[in-house]
């Protein structure tokens, strides 16, 4: 399991590689971590939640700022506005 500083690492870096405006899924930094990425899912929503707490990362569901622990369904990640 990757530490918490590299999950958080995966998705700064994917968020600013994507640039201001845009986002990505969580499951590309799950993926980028790991192969077998689907167990990363849970860590990657903990992580995004705490980045987002922090003013690093925004996280949203149709367009709406959401916490990435409590969302149901599909949420994207990027840089905040």
């Amino acid at each position: 399991m990757p530490s918490e500083d590299e999950v958080a690492r995966a998705i700064l870096t994917l968020a600013r590689e994507r640039g201001a405006g845009r986002t990505l899924c969580p499951s590309e930094a799950a993926r980028r971590l790991s192969d077998d990425w689907r167990p990363l899912m849970a860590e990657v929503r903990r992580v995004a939640t705490g980045l987002a707490a922090e003013g690093r990362l925004s996280v949203t569901q149709k367009g709406r700022e959401v916490s990435a622990e409590t969302a149901r369904g599909p949420i994207r990640l990027g840089l905040p506005g």
